[in-house]
């Protein structure tokens, strides 16, 4: 899965400069030196976490002009975590689950005002769940659809 589509993946064996993987229309082609089920694990994740990166950056980038209590992007890291898909620390870093990247966008903007709220409100008090509903009505539908996924997402 990537940005909430499912893609066929193809294994292909490759020399070392060769080696990687990318998107080919309706798959994931992965290319290995010794296309082990380890090995191709290993570039799957490698994969989905810079493409996290990316993407994450740019929702955040976009998410940052329509809020007013923040102007530049936070500091994020990417952690697996098998039950959360992001956190605030009381120090404003964000930290984002790279496996959210397999969700759809709309999920995603949602784990990333969730957390963008929290740098305004840091808890989960009615003040925060209003500062939420303000700026995405959807946030309940959202939320729902991505615990729906949660197993297919988190199922690397």
């Amino acid at each position: 899965m990537y940005l909430g589509r499912r893609y066929r993946l193809k294994v292909i064996p490759a020399n070392a400069a060769d080696a990687g993987v990318k998107l080919c229309g309706s798959h994931l082609e992965v290319r290995c030196v010794e296309p082990t089920p380890t090995s191709v694990r290993e570039a799957m994740e490698a994969w989905y976490r810079a493409r996290a990166r990316s993407v994450f950056a740019a929702r955040v980038d976009d998410m940052l002009a329509t809020i007013r209590w923040k102007q530049l992007a936070p500091r994020m890291r990417l952690q697996a975590m098998k039950t959360q898909w992001g956190s605030c620390s009381p120090t404003g870093k964000i930290t984002l689950n790279p496996w959210l990247v397999k969700a759809p966008r709309d999920c995603i903007d949602y784990v990333i005002l969730h957390e963008l709220c929290h740098l305004k409100e840091h808890n989960h008090s009615p003040r925060f769940f209003k500062l939420l509903d303000r700026h995405m009505p959807t946030w309940r539908q959202r939320k729902a659809r991505l615990d729906e996924l949660a197993e297919v997402i988190l199922n690397l």
